[in-house]
């Protein structure tokens, strides 16, 4: 059955569209932090849907709004009131640090960072944007055009004229070899130059983790250095939370808080875990910025009443039962575990990461050349035994990503750790 939907995928889908595993893995039901396949073949969930499951696969909660709602009705658009919308934007607003904060709904990251972009392009009057080397931001013509990681970008055209900054990644490029104060200090140096050279640009757009990119991340406090840099010329800060959002890092709610010291984000951007596998996304930024347009606009799908049902109790349960305080604890258990195995397997050149939000990188052994043949390996033998995980990287880096909901259960990593260990340990 399975061989036979494969067919049927590659004669109408796009040759693009990625698949995991030589044997692609159709997945019918899950509950918890498990899923099954249409074998009925149970596997213990480490990737979550590429982080949009933050909570749990069928949350009675999240099943049981959505059902409550869509015996109600489904969809109206954003022309007319919305009490789920209105109720959700509310409870973002209260969380999201921002002053006098307003949010708009969308139904993805790529279309909430294509938000972004146009508030920040249209109250800046520039078209110009700094963005991270390594980064990326969605799969739109504007998002490509700000994505700094050449295997998600397939074109050089863009509406923008985008210039990358150091810092993303802390452990590869000119300035690995420096401590954390010397890095930033160097990373900030390097900005100051590159505004020397350009006309003044709208936004910094930078992901506190970056997750395509193989969480990688900056020490702490970068940002807030380059923050001061950039409110001197009144540059714009956007935090791209699509995958850091909600606690998921376990020491703080939002990634941006890491580097807090100059205050919140001028604009963040978030999707993904939200939904807990709705469509939704969305954008908080301070009431000068989000009313600058001068220009109709809706929203057909964003913050229609089903998502937003699902959204609000997604949140709700998510902060009744600390999650974020889950995240730290069980995430901090899973790293040191890992660590202790990547001590041991020559493969192995970092586990990174904090929180349920982890990076192992894979290299040929006794270098720091990427290793993709051996990441593919690892998917399928974590695969065989039972664990699903994600992987990524940018340049000339191969990663294994690990981000399972953040309800994960001490004996669950202990489990999954076990399983990747083996597939570690099998290359």
């Amino acid at each position: 059955m399975t061989r036979d939907l494969f067919a049927r995928h590659r004669s109408v889908l796009p040759d693009w569209l990625a698949l995991y595993y030589e044997d692609p893995l159709e997945i019918t039901h899950g509950e918890g932090r498990h899923v099954w396949d249409a074998a009925g073949n149970r596997y213990l969930d480490f990737f979550g849907g590429i982080l949009t499951t933050m909570t749990a696969h069928a949350l009675p909660e999240v099943t049981k709004a959505i059902s409550e709602q869509a015996g109600r009705i489904n969809h109206s658009s954003t022309l007319y009131l919305n009490r789920p919308m209105v109720e959700l934007a509310e409870r973002i607003a209260q969380v999201s640090g921002i002053p006098d904060a307003r949010v708009f709904f969308t139904t993805s990251g790529t279309e909430a960072n294509d938000t972004a972009l146009l508030l920040a392009t249209t109250h800046r009057r520039s078209n110009t944007v700094l963005a991270m080397r390594n980064s990326y931001h969605g799969r739109s013509f504007g998002a490509v055009g700000i994505t700094g990681n050449r295997s998600w970008s397939p074109t050089s055209l863009s509406p923008l004229q985008t210039l990358y900054v150091h810092g993303g990644v802390r452990t590869r490029g000119p300035y690995a070899h420096l401590d954390d104060r010397a890095f930033i200090d160097a990373c900030v140096a390097d900005l100051e130059d590159l505004l020397g050279h350009t006309r003044p640009p709208a936004a910094l757009i930078a992901e506190p983790v970056q997750g395509v990119g193989g969480f990688t991340s900056p020490p702490d406090g970068l940002y807030a250095a380059f923050r001061d840099v950039l409110h001197e010329r009144g540059i714009l800060w956007i935090a791209d939370e699509v995958q850091t959002g909600w606690g998921r890092t376990g020491d703080h709610f939002w990634g941006w808080q890491a580097h807090g010291r100059g205050g919140p984000p001028d604009i963040v951007t978030f999707a993904k875990g939200i939904g807990n596998g709705m469509s939704i996304g969305g954008v908080i930024a301070r009431a000068e910025i989000m009313n600058c347009l001068d220009a109709n606009s809706i929203s057909t799908f964003g913050g229609t009443q089903v998502t937003m049902a699902a959204g609000l109790a997604n949140l709700n349960h998510l902060l009744e039962h600390d999650l974020q305080g889950n995240a730290r604890r069980v995430g901090g258990l899973l790293i040191e575990r890992l660590r202790a195995v990547a001590a041991q397997v020559p493969h192995v050149r970092e586990v990174r990461g904090r929180g349920l939000m982890i990076g192992v990188e894979v290299t040929r052994p006794g270098t720091d050349r990427a290793d993709p043949e051996a990441v593919s390996a690892v998917l399928e033998e974590a695969r065989a035994g039972g664990l699903l995980i994600g992987k990524g990287g940018g340049h000339d880096t191969s990663v294994l990503r690990i981000a399972p909901p953040m309800s994960l259960t001490v004996a669950e990593a202990e489990e999954g750790a076990a399983i990747l260990e083996r597939a570690l340990r099998s290359l």
